[in-house]
Formats: structure tokens, C-alpha cells, sequence
């Protein structure tokens, strides 16, 4: 059909601007052909913006020079859907081997009391891959009580031996992995009392020495 003048109306005009609306049954493509407003193109100024209804489409147009339409902005169309055919084939795999490495290190009991002056004999029983260990006596605040002993591990054991330190109570024994701090183990607390260097017997209803001499009184 051709254009018709009567479908064409002004719906908003001010500052030099109209904006147009127009109603028709053509196609768009063919309301969008070179001169189809060329009857009306001393109306339609650049800059302009039309309401364009057509059979297949509702648009919002500019207009250029010479009336021709711009490209615009489609707000509904009676179009086909849009087909996209894609076709990917992507292949991904992960593998992962683990094995659970248990490391213990757990200590040998010992005597709860010990006498200042004598030594205390520590040991301790190692599983998994540990080469040494570090033993160290600790004090009731938890400081090292020196010297640390650095022992390697054979047989999945390590054993040392601490001076004992001065008399006190708390003491522990502490035990870690030299490769690995964080596998370790304290022993439970213990003390340490003064020498005892008189022991009494008795006979015959004295008491006697540790060297056999009668205590007297």
C-alpha cells in the first residue's frame, strides 16, 4: 500500500521537535524504502522521532534527512525466533591419589617423684616417618629447663636422659617431631624433692644410719 497521509499524526510538537506517530498495514521494510514519506518530507525534519505501527513490527524511529528513517529501536515484532546451533565438545578429567601418613610420637611413663641430684631417663615410641625427635624438660610455666636433647629415631624409638632440675613441682616432659612441631606430646607433671641422705633403720629398738651408726638423741 502506499503511503497514507491520514494514518500520520503529530503527537507531540515544542523546541523545534514533533514526535510522529503512524499507523499502516505495509511491512516495515517496505515503510522503511527511500521516498515512501517523500509526500510528507517538508514536514518530517531531521531529528524527529516517529511511532511507527506496522504489520510486523512496533518501532521507535529518528529521522534523517530527506525523511528517510533510521535504524531505531524495535519494542515489538512479529518475527521468527533466532536459532543458534552450537555444537561444543570439551573433555576434562582430574585424578588424584592420596594416602594418609599417620605420625605419633607417645611418651614411656616415668616415676611421678623424682630426687634432686639423680637423673631422669625419658623415652618415647615413634610411628610413621619421623627421623629424630627433641626432648625437653619444661618447668612450671612451660619454660624450657635446659638442655634440649635432639635424638634420631631407630626402630621407631628414641630414648635420652635429663639431669634433674632443682626442686619444684610441675615439671614436664615435652617431645616433638624435629621436621614437624606439630607433632608432638607433653608427659603428665611431676616433681622433684630434695635428696634424702639419712636413711634410719632399726634394731633392737635403736635407730640406726645408713652406715650402721645408733642415732642418738
Amino acid at each position: 500500500m502506499p503511503f497514507s497521509p491520514a494514518n500520520l499524526t503529530a503527537l507531540v510538537q515544542g523546541n523545534n521537535f514533533t514526535l510522529w506517530h503512524y499507523r499502516t498495514a505495509d511491512s516495515r521494510s517496505t515503510v522503511g524504502s527511500a521516498g515512501y514519506f517523500g509526500s510528507v518530507a517538508g514536514s518530517l525534519k531531521p531529528g524527529d522521532l516517529m511511532m511507527l505501527q506496522t504489520a510486523d513490527a512496533v518501532a521507535l524511529l529518528p529521522i534523517r534527512i530527506g525523511a528517510q528513517l533510521g535504524t531505531g529501536v524495535t519494542l515489538d515484532g512479529a518475527v521468527g525466533p533466532l536459532n543458534t546451533v552450537r555444537s561444543v565438545a570439551q573433555s576434562f578429567g582430574l585424578s588424584q591419589v592420596a594416602a594418609a601418613v599417620v605420625r605419633t610420637i607417645i611418651l614411656a611413663p616415668f616415676a611421678a617423684g623424682i630426687v634432686a641430684g639423680t637423673s631422669i631417663p625419658v623415652s618415647a615410641t615413634v610411628t610413621g616417618p619421623v627421623s629424630a625427635v627433641v626432648f625437653t624438660l619444661r618447668d612450671g610455666t612451660g619454660a624450657v629447663v635446659p638442655p634440649a636433647r635432639t635424638i634420631p629415631v631407630s626402630n621407631g624409638a628414641a630414648a635420652t636422659t635429663f639431669p634433674a632440675p632443682p626442686v619444684g613441682t610441675g615439671y614436664r616432659i615435652h617431645v616433638e617431631d624435629v621436621a614437624d612441631p606439630r607433632v608432638a606430646t607433653f608427659s603428665r607433671s611431676f616433681n622433684v624433692g630434695p635428696d634424702l641422705k639419712l636413711i634410719l633403720v632399726e634394731a633392737d629398738g635403736k635407730l640406726l644410719t645408713e652406715s650402721g651408726n645408733v642415732l642418738k638423741q
